[in-house]
């Protein structure tokens, strides 16, 4: 299976992907009512595409005793389908993987059968594997879905991903994109470099460093390869972080667009909103805590929202962090300007219809 040259170009126009969570009642139980809500206003919002079954989902959808992963792709199917419809290009439909190398072919295999374009490969079931077998992992699952690679932060689940894996990476063919969430400059740079010496310039590039989404967006990543200057660009999103507040989310993007296509410095507005975005994100994602309340303070947002009945999570010792709720006030009140508050309680009706 190949990416539809549609969805390539949207994808390597760059949009905004919100890492979707999963909508649970007070019984802990999926509330699909809730979840269509959630993807509606993804797609109301302006979100170029949406991820599900990924960290912000919950990696425990895949245990058999709560066994959510298919009906919640199946869901998403009839969702993205719907919203398709009133849409003039493709919703970017990204499905999360995992497992080791027979799991992960079988989670592809049904999210190209439930229409998903690509795959965002989650590496952490491979930790004993070396560079060659995570490749050749990557391959695998990309003979059946287009691959969407990820580096995920060690902090909440991620491993080490050198160089010389992301080198070996870029030869697999049927890749589509990378997310790269390792929260550092050094990988971060790896990747980019990896990826850029081996010619892939058809490869888009999407930032998940929560900590830096718009200096990741405006940055220029230059390099030699083969005696010649190379550059390349991060293009869109995909983040827990814009699975809150998306519609303003949509506008940063569409900022950083313009700072980019005009080719001058970056407006000290701009610099300053990455700060704003970065100290939303702290208390969205629950720093203070070692990220322990990340998915809580997603579930928080929409909650308050009206999107989401409750912030409970399928881990029931999962929930908010002592001062993790005043520190979102906080924020919020901070920075008027960079949430989505009246444009939610406008449309929300519609949505849980």
């Amino acid at each position: 299976m190949s990416l539809p040259d549609n969805v390539r170009q949207v994808l390597n126009r760059g949009v905004v992907i919100p890492a979707s969570p999963l909508a649970l009642d007070e019984q802990r139980q999926f509330d699909e009512r809730y979840q269509r809500a959630v993807w509606r206003y993804y797609g109301a919002a302006g979100a170029g595409g949406i991820a599900v079954g990924v960290h912000t989902t919950q990696f425990a959808i895949r245990d058999p005793k709560i066994g959510l992963y298919r009906p919640l792709l199946a869901l998403a199917k009839e969702v993205f389908d719907e919203l398709d419809q009133a849409r003039s290009e493709p919703m970017i439909r990204v499905a999360g993987i995992c497992g080791r190398t027979d799991e992960a072919v079988a989670e592809a295999s049904y999210a190209a059968e439930q229409g998903f374009h690509t795959g965002l490969l989650n590496l952490s079931a491979m930790r004993q594997a070396d560079d060659i077998q995570l490749a050749e992992h990557c391959r695998e699952v990309s003979k059946v879905l287009p691959v969407f690679g990820f580096y995920l932060q060690a902090s909440v689940g991620g491993r080490p991903l050198p160089y010389s894996f992301w080198r070996r990476f870029a030869e697999v063919e049927n890749v589509a994109a990378v997310k790269i969430a390792a929260f550092n400059r050094y990988q971060t740079i790896d990747v980019v470099r990896a990826l850029a010496e081996a010619g892939r310039n058809d490869v888009a590039l999407y930032t998940g460093n929560d900590d830096n989404i718009l200096m990741d967006l405006v940055t220029p990543f230059r390099f030699m390869a083969g005696g010649k200057p190379v550059e390349r660009r991060f293009v869109g999103g995909l983040l827990g972080h814009w699975a809150v507040w998306t519609q303003s989310a949509v506008d940063l993007l569409a900022r950083c667009h313009l700072a980019v296509a005009d080719g001058g410095a970056v407006s000290p507005d701009l610099l300053a909103a990455n700060v704003a975005v970065t100290d939303m994100n702290a208390a969205l994602f629950d720093v203070a805590n070692q990220f322990a309340g990340c998915i809580p303070g997603v579930h928080e947002i929409l909650r308050r929202q009206g999107l989401l009945p409750g912030t409970w999570c399928l881990n029931p010792e999962e929930n908010l962090s002592p001062g993790q709720s005043e520190e979102l006030d906080r924020v919020s009140r901070a920075y008027p300007d960079l949430v989505d508050d009246e444009f939610v309680a406008e449309n929300l009706t519609e949505w849980l219809a």
